[in-house]
């Protein structure tokens, strides 16, 4: 009996050896590429980014507001329709390749605040590129207040867009994500999936223009975004 139960004993203490050996380590891909808190900078936190800078017209500024404990960054309102002369600004980086993800997994987005008359027509939040020039990866907020994702790829002018099915124009904080990975592009309000859409894994986005917040450009037909936007990042992998 004492021969049997050290037998047992040992086989016992060999299991959870064994069963630790058989488990692969974890390994993360994940690179981010480019972080912005706004904590009275517009500098990027990853390290890999390049420092933000404001771009304006007719008078147009950005501000720093309270969010928690922090601050966010905050545009001029939307200009009237028919109107000709209003302040407009955007926030607008360069040509980094890292926001440049050809085929690979891409991850993107921001926490906004906004209100509809904030949001109008239809604004932008964050985009690299232009659907009608190379190709774009864009975060916006459609009329109905509801978020929406936007992949362009090269040498196509093919749209594929998942929008959300709740909206954000509630004038309460709100976190959106932006998923590429594989064949699935989808959209997540406040670390909820709220939308999922098929994208060809051949789908291939770089370009050579800038990243840009608040807007597309400086034009007052420029989707213009209104509220307040904080805690931007883009993820590689």
């Amino acid at each position: 009996m004492r021969i049997r139960s050290a037998v047992l004993a040992g086989l016992c203490a060999l299991v959870p050896a064994a069963a630790a050996l058989a488990a692969p380590a974890v390994v993360s891909t994940s690179t981010t590429v480019a972080r912005y808190t706004f904590e009275g900078t517009t500098a990027d936190l990853s390290g890999r980014g390049m420092t933000l800078r404001v771009r304006a017209a007719d008078g147009g500024t950005v501000r720093y507001v309270p969010h928690g404990t922090g601050r966010a960054v905050a545009f001029p309102a939307r200009c009237r329709t028919g109107v000709t002369t209003c302040p407009r600004a955007i926030l607008e980086g360069g040509d980094d390749a890292d926001l440049d993800p050809g085929t690979r997994a891409f991850r993107f987005g921001a926490t906004v605040r906004a209100t509809p008359e904030q949001v109008g027509t239809g604004a932008n939040v964050m985009q690299k590129g232009v659907a009608t020039t190379e190709s774009q990866w864009k975060l916006q907020v459609g009329q109905r207040g509801r978020p929406s994702c936007v992949l362009v790829g090269r040498g196509s002018t093919r749209i594929y867009l998942v929008r959300a099915t709740v909206r954000v124009t509630d004038g309460a904080w709100h976190a959106i994500s932006c998923r590429r990975s594989g064949t699935s592009l989808s959209i997540a309000v406040d670390g909820t999936t709220r939308g999922t859409t098929v994208v060809p894994s051949t789908v291939n986005i770089g370009n050579t223009l800038p990243l840009r917040l608040g807007g597309r450009n400086l034009t007052t037909r420029s989707d213009q975004f209104g509220g307040a936007i904080d805690d931007v990042y883009a993820v590689l992998g």
